[in-house]
């Protein structure tokens, strides 16, 4: 589980993007926070991500400070899918899956390539292992990434609003893709996309001027989202 306690963050030109905020991310779910642009929806995931240091509060995984995780061990606990995917364009996506296998888990290239494969199997997108990122679809992109994400076999995957290149029939393919996945890997999902977040999610949050403004199942939460809007 991550537990997020009292966090608050201020950039340094002053700007509060975070106030007090806690919420609780349980294994077994897909999980989204919702808030409009501003909201600090980004900030929260960059916390949980250990890409921002908050100035107050705590961020615990499985009961651990993640400032105390050694480096390697926490990413291969929480893996992160930027909003730009940033799959290298001059390597194909077999290579863009093998790379943080070899160097986080020093695996050999053959079996890294062999897992990577077996990981686009799985994830019915074998077709792509030779293609550059250039030659795909947003969509095969956003799958690529999170294939290759997968390949540390993370306890969390932190997406960042996942569907801002996506059409609406693309979108719903992709939430009905992540309910697949959802049983051995737990999603926290950063989104402005309501409807989005109805398909894929079962829990979440919304967040106003950096606070939490509403927490329980999908449906409450996109209540009050809408009702803010």
């Amino acid at each position: 589980m991550i537990e997020v306690r009292n966090v608050s963050y201020t950039y340094s030109d002053g700007t509060r993007a975070l106030r007090d905020v806690s919420v609780a991310f349980p294994p077994e779910h897909i999980f989204s926070v919702l808030g409009e642009s501003g909201s600090g929806k980004t900030t929260l995931l960059n916390c949980v991500a250990r890409f921002a240091q908050p100035q107050q509060g705590e961020i615990l995984l499985d009961g651990k400070d993640v400032r105390q995780y050694e480096e390697r061990e926490f990413r291969r606990a929480v893996g992160v899918i930027f909003q730009r995917l940033y799959l290298f364009p001059h390597l194909t996506i077999l290579q863009n899956m093998t790379l943080a296998p070899r160097h986080v888990l020093g695996r050999p290239e053959k079996q890294s390539a062999a897992d990577a494969r077996e990981m686009l199997e799985r994830l019915g997108i074998p077709d792509l292992a030779d293609s550059y990122p250039s030659q795909i679809s947003g969509g095969q992109a956003q799958r690529a990434a999170i294939a290759r994400g997968l390949m540390l076999r993370p306890e969390f995957m932190l997406l960042d609003e996942p569907t801002s290149a996506l059409d609406a029939n693309t979108t719903d393919e992709f939430a009905r893709w992540l309910w697949e996945l959802h049983e051995t890997t737990n999603f926290i999902i950063v989104t402005h996309d309501v409807l989005f977040a109805r398909q894929a999610s079962t829990r979440g949050i919304y967040l106003r001027e950096g606070r939490v403004q509403a927490r329980g199942g999908i449906d409450e939460i996109i209540a009050e989202a809408t009702a803010g809007a």
